[in-house]
């Protein structure tokens, strides 16, 4: 079994939730699971496409987070900054000091 020793957090517009979903249900190779959370959030330079997120200043998102192996995280990403280049798309990588289950 490969060492989970990072997480990988994408951050993604409501709208590229599924796209984003599908990569890493296609790659159990590289993604054991993955977790979902709903949230809002605001950058400069940010595209707002929906007018309420225009009124509000800030747009539904959702953020996926999976504990998994550095090296297929590095793939995972070379993998999508191809299949789904875009800017709003943000990511980043922590490391991870201890994974398991309780039972």
């Amino acid at each position: 079994m490969k060492m989970m020793n990072c997480s990988l957090t994408l951050v993604c517009h409501r709208s590229l939730e599924e796209r984003l979903v599908d990569h890493l249900l296609e790659h159990p190779e590289w993604v054991a699971g993955f977790s979902t959370v709903a949230m809002q959030g605001s950058s400069q330079g940010e595209h707002l496409p929906t007018m309420m997120e225009q009124v509000r200043g800030r747009s539904q998102r959702v953020q996926i987070v999976c504990v998994m192996n550095l090296d297929d995280a590095h793939e995972l990403i070379a993998h999508l900054k191809v299949e789904e280049a875009n800017r709003e798309i943000a990511y980043w990588l922590a490391p991870i000091i201890e994974f398991g289950r309780l039972a």
